[in-house]
């Protein structure tokens, strides 16, 4: 499989949840992956814009970038705001954590990416944004 890449960068609106996560999902279609494989990518994306939404724009939208590249058999995705920033990424990645205990948020966005995808990072910095970086191995037909 030839390398490719692609780069998004739209508005933190919830309306614009859907729109990246069908992007990135139509990107991954050149590696020929199963409907499981579209479904995990998906709902890992949205999970991550979710919470760029909700969580690094808080007052007011901002930008969230995407960039998503294939090696070999292996889509990178990388969900990037320029938001507030995660004080405690540890804490963050707790299943059940949230900061917005008022709001109907179960906390579990990250354990979701962590458990559809095969590897997860996180950096963040207080007023300057968090990166999520995400990978996922596409099994060549046997």
């Amino acid at each position: 499989m030839k390398n490719n890449y692609m780069s998004l960068k739209f508005k933190s609106i919830s309306e614009n949840e859907s729109f990246a996560r069908n992007v990135v999902g139509c990107f991954a279609l050149q590696l020929n992956p199963t409907l499981m494989d579209v479904s995990d990518i998906k709902t890992a994306v949205s999970e991550a814009v979710t919470n760029c939404i909700v969580h690094g724009y808080p007052e007011k939208p901002g930008d969230i970038t995407i960039d998503a590249y294939i090696e070999n058999n292996v889509i990178h995705i990388n969900v990037f705001d320029n938001g507030i920033g995660i004080s405690n990424i540890s804490q963050a990645l707790e299943p059940f954590y949230t900061t917005k205990t008022d709001e109907e948020r179960s906390g579990m966005g990250f354990t979701i990416m962590q458990n559809f995808m095969d590897s997860i990072k996180v950096e963040s910095n207080i007023n300057a944004g968090t990166k999520v970086y995400m990978s996922k191995t596409i099994k060549a037909d046997a």
